[in-house]
């Protein structure tokens, strides 16, 4: 089949040629899934990523871009590592696999139809799947305790909040009371950090540690127990045993013989398992999924689970983030075994003890095993090494590299080869303006009368009785590896050229090519993807009357949308005096290419996801009675669509209120370009800017852009009072200058 001689862009490293690979591209039977992105899963896609398993398509399900890592957290609390240092960033872990990442958080497992449910879309169906999703801090029946104690796990979400508590005091807007509930030895190490954090801010912090048991530091061994309680006692921690909590509020504690006062209550008394879990059929142990020494489900052997939510039968341990470090490496092994139908021969034997390094809140930790404990500065330092080894290995990620370049080639080829990226998603993967105007240069202009708008507009506009009817079609690469989300987003771009027109979006075609795979896996990702389109198009007021599906290289969607309205907005009637909103901000082309080269931050990656995924039916209802021209924001830029807006007017931008998306400046700083920017920068004729990576942006291919509208400068305060009712967003970021004869000129200041 011609599909199996697919040409697949692989990504290289900087400065070495780029092709494409005329490997055959091998079809999908199998899926692995990874429920939650906990530290023996980040190892799994580490491994996936040095040496994938042809055939078997890998995905990741969690509700965070990324995970934080249990070693480091109390270093970050004391003040030593900041925030970022924290994270295992699991969209660059994903990409390096060559896997799916499906931001979302599961919510059941069906384990004999092999279902995986998430709220608000298909569930995904898997071959073979693996649990890592943790725990959850356990909430005592404590009157206010849910209420009012921040739990250290799940671990991201606790590390947050201390961030904003330390914020709020050096603000004055909360004093620096720390309550610590449980003091075994994250208790104990919490604490510790706390006091030291709080101090260093120059504050003299009241932390109290409270324990139900009448000593510091059960289940250590007696020598790490009074190393810990002579830290606690000089640093100035207050210890409080044999407490019975009888409440809890805003303010404090209630003990049944007194009183604490707090502005920030951790709860570090143990875990319990997810809820859900227990659902789901498998073979549980109070909550926990009951694993044999293969890491298999011992009532499904296709269902995998590692870390704190599986209980080990043949070697039961307490939960500690250690086991699951070092379960990571066997777990992998044998996920590849279950994919390729072969009994896994991996055995998982965790240690009998291990060494525990317990950091002081300064540069300084306790260390024990086997009972024998001492404090000193080189068990932080080794605690410090440990841990940034740990994280190099899952930071150290390089993109695939290339075949080199060899051979005689004909003329021209090296200069259109880029040297540092392939080629790129979405909109940055579609021809250039300049390319495109020429091309449909000698396209005669619309025949028919009832044909209103045509060629070189971004929809036709046609004669529907006495109404008018908007036609617009849109197609892109996949950029993101979620077929549910690059659903969403691409049905929100095809409508934009709909909304931008005024129209009320009446029905849509889809157009779907799929890479090879087994019969089983299309009809899933075809379910995937069309539940998703389909929610966007029913909320959007249209439906999907059908479309084409067929087998290509890759994932690529489209959608053909008709619209209707009384009257079309168009384009080039822009009026001298009229100020220009936009309603999302910028950067999709810069992000997704840094994403797709493990340049962009997860976080940054997952705002872009969301804003190119959130709809602008709302915003178009708003300006469409009001806009004199309008327009979506795509593929040519801001300033490429915005001399289109303005025909034969110029326009002024205020460089400083055009909105940016998270990490766009920095990686335009940094060099990162889609690589459709280049073809782009034809629009620099008629665009006057200082230079810079901000204005670059202004010229930087978006993919599910924002609305691009001028509206009479009386309408502005009114349409803006409407945005902020309707709790849309909404930028002011220039007006329409003079007109004349000559084309369209934009300044940028």
């Amino acid at each position: 089949m011609l599909a199996s001689l697919a040409i697949r862009p692989r990504v290289c490293h900087r400065h070495q040629t780029w092709l494409p690979s005329m490997h055959p591209t091998l079809p999908l039977t199998r899926d692995l899934v990874l429920i939650g992105g906990g530290h023996a899963h980040a190892l799994v896609l580490k491994q996936w990523a040095m040496r994938p398993l042809p055939g078997a398509r890998l995905t990741l399900i969690d509700p965070h871009p990324t995970t934080a890592y249990t070693g480091m957290l109390p270093g970050f609390v004391a003040g030593h590592y900041d925030r970022e240092a924290l994270d295992i960033d699991l969209v660059r872990l994903t990409r390096a696999a060559g896997a799916r990442f499906i931001l979302a958080e599961a919510s059941g497992i069906d384990p004999d139809s092999r279902r995986i449910a998430i709220a608000d879309r298909a569930p995904i169906r898997f071959d073979v799947a693996s649990l890592d999703i943790g725990a959850t801090g356990r909430t005592p029946d404590i009157p206010g305790f849910a209420e009012h104690v921040v739990t250290a796990k799940p671990l991201a979400q606790f590390a947050d909040h201390w961030a904003e508590f330390t914020t709020t005091v050096q603000r004055g807007r909360a004093r620096p009371r720390v309550v610590v509930i449980g003091a075994g030895a994250a208790g104990c190490e919490l604490a510790l950090a706390a006091h030291h954090r709080l101090t260093s801010l120059g504050f003299t912090p009241e932390v109290t540690l409270v324990e139900q048991h009448d000593r510091v530091g059960p289940g250590l061994s007696a020598w790490a127990r009074r190393q810990l309680t002579a830290t606690l006692m000089a640093a100035g921690v207050t210890v409080v045993t044999s407490a019975q909590i009888r409440s809890i509020d805003a303010g404090g504690l209630t003990l049944s013989d007194q009183r604490i006062d707090a502005d920030f209550i951790l709860g570090t008394a143990g875990v319990q398992p997810w809820p859900w879990v227990s659902e789901t059929g498998l073979a549980e142990h109070e909550g926990w999924v009951r694993v044999d020494a293969h890491l298999r489900s011992i009532s499904h052997p296709h269902i995998f689970a590692a870390g704190d939510c599986a209980h080990l039968d043949h070697a039961p341990r307490p939960k500690a983030g250690v086991y699951a470090v070092r379960a990571g490496r066997i777990l992998a092994d044998n996920l590849r075994a279950a994919l390729q139908d072969r009994a896994p021969d991996q055995k998982f034997t965790p240690q009998t003890d291990y060494l525990k390094l317990i950091s002081t809140g300064g540069r300084s930790a306790v260390a024990e095993k086997y009972g024998i404990a001492f404090q000193s500065s080189s068990g932080w330092w080794l605690k410090d090494f440990i841990d940034r080894r740990f994280m190099a290995r899952l930071n150290d990620l390089e993109p695939m590299v290339a075949d080199r370049v060899g051979g005689p080639m004909a003329a021209g080829v090296k200069e259109l080869v880029t040297d540092t990226q392939p080629l790129c998603g979405g909109c940055g993967s579609k021809t250039g303006r300049h390319a495109l105007g020429e091309g449909l240069s000698g396209l005669a202009g619309p025949q028919r009368d009832d044909v209103l708008a045509g060629t070189g507009d971004d929809a036709a506009v046609l004669k529907a009785g006495d109404q008018q009817q908007v036609l617009t079609t849109d197609h892109v690469r996949a950029f993101v590896e979620d077929p549910g989300l690059f659903a969403r987003i691409t049905a929100v771009h095809a409508l934009g050229d709909v909304w931008a027109s005024g129209a009320k979006p009446q029905a849509a075609l889809a157009t779907l090519i799929l890479p090879p795979m087994a019969d089983r896996l299309q009809a899933a990702t075809i379910a995937e993807i069309m539940e998703a389109a389909g929610r966007v198009f029913a909320n959007a007021g249209a439906d999907i009357v059908g479309g084409h599906t067929s087998t290509g290289a890759e994932l690529s969607l489209g959608f053909t949308v008709t619209g209707l309205t009384s009257k079309a907005v168009q384009q080039g009637r822009a009026v001298q005096g009229d100020v220009l909103l936009l309603t999302k901000p910028l950067g999709t082309g810069v992000l997704l290419a840094g994403e797709m080269a493990m340049r962009a931050k997860g976080r940054d990656a997952a705002s872009c996801w969301a804003s190119m995924a959130r709809p602008q039916n709302v915003a178009a209802d708003i300006l469409s009675p009001v806009a004199t021209a309008m327009t979506d924001v795509t593929g040519f830029g801001l300033a490429g669509h915005l001399a289109t807006l303005l025909g034969q007017a110029s326009a002024r931008l205020a460089l400083d209120k055009i909105p940016l998306l998270p990490g766009a400046l920095d990686l335009a700083a940094a060099g990162v370009r889609s690589t459709l920017f280049e073809a782009n920068r034809l629009s620099k004729d008629v665009l006057d800017t200082p230079g810079e990576p901000r204005s670059d942006l202004l010229i930087d291919p978006q993919t599910s852009g924002g609305l691009l509208a001028s509206i009479p400068a009386a309408e502005v305060d009114r349409v803006m009072a409407e945005f902020r009712a309707a709790e849309e967003p909404v930028w002011r970021i220039g007006e329409v200058t003079e007109t004349s004869a000559e084309r369209a000129q934009i300044t940028a200041r």
